[in-house]
Parts: C-alpha cells; sequence; structure tokens
C-alpha cells in the first residue's frame, strides 16, 4: 500500500463512495467465485493438514512473519510443514518450483525466497497450490501444509484458517475494494478458525479465538557480509529506509523507534528496485526489509543493512493450534501421517 490508498481506505471516511457500484460488484463475483469453487468445483481434500494464512484485507499485516513462525514453531514439535505460496511477482519457466539457494527472487517471487532462507523449510511456489501440495506430499517433503497468503484461494481445500489484521489499520473503513480495503465481507471471519492481530490490542470482533502477535527487530545484517549489530545499533543514525511492502509506514516506524534519523522511501508492495531508489546522501545507511533484500542485494550500496523481525504469539495459542492438529490426525488418518514422517 502506499500513503494516498492509506488515506483513502484506513481513514474514517469513505472518500472513493462514487465508486460503490465497482465496490459491489467485486463483492458479488468474488462471493460467485467462492461458493462455485467450495461446491461445483470443489478439489477432494488433501491426505495431510492444510494451514492457510491469509488476510480479508489488501496490503500488509504481518502474514509472512506469522508463517515464518509457524512452521519454525511446528518443526520444534516433530512436525514437517512445507509451506507452499503462489510466488507473487515469480517468473519461473515451470511449477511447481521448489525454492533453493540458486532459486532467485525473480523466479520464485520475493516472499518465498525470503521465507526459505528464514526458516529452512520447503518452500513450493504454483500458482495452483493444490496442485503445488499434491507435488510436495508425492516427492514427500513433508506432513503439514502451511499456506503463505491463501484465504481466498478457495481451489485448495483448508483445514486450519488464520486470518491476520494490523492492529492499527483494523478493518479501515470497512468497505469492499475499491472504496475500502476488503477483499471479503467482515462475516468471512465467521468462518475462520483464529483471528491474529498484529499489534498489542485485539480488534474489536467477537470471536470466539482472537489473539494478539507481536514483530519484534531482531539483528541487523549486513546485505554483503556477515557482519550484524543488535537494534540499538541504529541509535543517533542517518538512515535511509527503503520499503516495497504492503505497509511501508510499520517499517518506518520501527526504525524510528529504534531512534535512527529515518529519511523514508516507501513503495509499492514487490516492487521492483532500480538503482535510483537505493541512492544516499552523506554519512547514510541504507536499511531495507528482508523481504526486500532478496531482490536488491545486486543493486544496494555498500552500506546496505537488512533489519530482520520475528513474531511472537502467546502459548496459548500454540497449545489451541496444536490440540486442533492433534485431532485432524485422526480424521486425515494416522497411518498417512506416520508414513510421510519416516
Amino acid at each position: 500500500m502506499t500513503a494516498p490508498v492509506d488515506r483513502l481506505w484506513y481513514g474514517s471516511g469513505r472518500p472513493l463512495w462514487p465508486l460503490w457500484p465497482l465496490a459491489w460488484l467485486f463483492r458479488w463475483i468474488s462471493a460467485r467465485r467462492r461458493q462455485k469453487l467450495l461446491t461445483v468445483a470443489a478439489p477432494s481434500e488433501l491426505p495431510v493438514p492444510v494451514v492457510v494464512v491469509g488476510n480479508i484485507t489488501a496490503g500488509g499485516t504481518g502474514k509472512s512473519p506469522l508463517t515464518a513462525w509457524l512452521v519454525t514453531a511446528l518443526r520444534a514439535r516433530g512436525w514437517r510443514p512445507v509451506i507452499l505460496s503462489r510466488g507473487y511477482g515469480g517468473q519461473a519457466d515451470s511449477h511447481p518450483l521448489l525454492v533453493n539457494d540458486a532459486i532467485s527472487a525473480e523466479q520464485a517471487g520475493d516472499e518465498p525466497v525470503m521465507l526459505w532462507q528464514q526458516t529452512g523449510c520447503p518452500v513450493v511456489v504454483d500458482p495452483k497450490r493444490y496442485r503445488g501440495g499434491h507435488w510436495a506430499l508425492q516427492q514427500r517433503l513433508g506432513d503439514i501444509l502451511v499456506c503463505d497468503d491463501g484465504l481466498q484461494h478457495y481451489a485448495l481445500p483448508r483445514d486450519i484458517e488464520l486470518a491476520v489484521f494490523d492492529g492499527a489499520r483494523g478493518l479501515g473503513n470497512g468497505a469492499p475494494i475499491p472504496v475500502g480495503p476488503l477483499r471479503e465481507p467482515a462475516s468471512r471471519l465467521n468462518s475462520v478458525d483464529y483471528v491474529i492481530t498484529n499489534g498489542a490490542e485485539p480488534l474489536a470482533l467477537n470471536h470466539p479465538h482472537q489473539y494478539c502477535m507481536t514483530l519484534t527487530p531482531g539483528r541487523l545484517r549486513h546485505l554483503h557480509s556477515s557482519d550484524q549489530h543488535p537494534p540499538g545499533w541504529l541509535q543517533g543514525r542517518k538512515v535511509r529506509a527503503v520499503a516495497g511492502i504492503g505497509n511501508p509506514q510499520r517499517f518506518f516506524d520501527t526504525l524510528m523507534e529504534l531512534g535512527a534519523k529515518v529519511r523514508p522511501l516507501g513503495l509499492p508492495d514487490h516492487h521492483r528496485f532500480k538503482p535510483s531508489d537505493l541512492t544516499l546522501e552523506p554519512d547514510e545507511v541504507l536499511v531495507v526489509t528482508a523481504k526486500d533484500a532478496v531482490k536488491c542485494a545486486s543493486l544496494a550500496p555498500q552500506a546496505t543493512w537488512v533489519l530482520d523481525v520475528t513474531a511472537e504469539l502467546p502459548d496459548a495459542f500454540l497449545t489451541s493450534l496444536l490440540a486442533r492438529l492433534s485431532g485432524l490426525g485422526s480424521e486425515k488418518g494416522d497411518s498417512t501421517l506416520n508414513e510421510l514422517r519416516d
């Protein structure tokens, strides 16, 4: 998202109200598509648990950090998670595509490469995520599928849904695209299993399973070497902050909270960088997100640092999720899961 869109969608009013006919058309098409994929064209369920992380609003909410946290937590408890992604912006010659160190962001998309680097879990890219999931199981890559940003991808059957919100933005002005940020109506939350708010307080929603997530600044790592610094290294430094993510302002706010003197440049999500985006003034350092780092390494100046963030969620959420997964083992067939774990 960009600043003008933020003001139009996430303010208190609805300045784009003349576009309501388009908004209702968008909602009608979305509802018809969902109904068709869930009934007439519904594919058969996959033999392992499928967890979908997504949202009902456009823009960045923290889906990918939550996905990284989730697969790390699952692996620590004996699961073998596989991440499914459509690979937005990638231009691979064929799919499914298994991400590895030789696969670039230009091929797979920025988020799949970032998630592979952060977690080491298999990441399978395929716009047809049902096909990608089947292929992952055929290759015996894991025993649970976690779909990053797939709440509206109804061609993929799912067992557990997580809807993620930015705590500062919430539902915005509550209107559908293009009048507001809603991909689906707020009533869609009645059917998701968990609502996760990226912030200190949950949203004012009547949902039985709401939890808060915080994103904690971690290390600053040099883009072109193995050098690292703690976040406090930014205190008092002149920083050119560049972010091509769903909510750049959240990144800039984090840097300012760490004491940096920030000169920000917010760019559209999945932006393709050019050298002029990354120029520095005297005495500045460039700080980028982990998502942008996988795209701009060949263009970025020497004084470029990446701020890694980690998600933190309450133990109660993980306990609840693991209990649901345990129940799914019986429904899916424990023998199938045990075979994939051997």
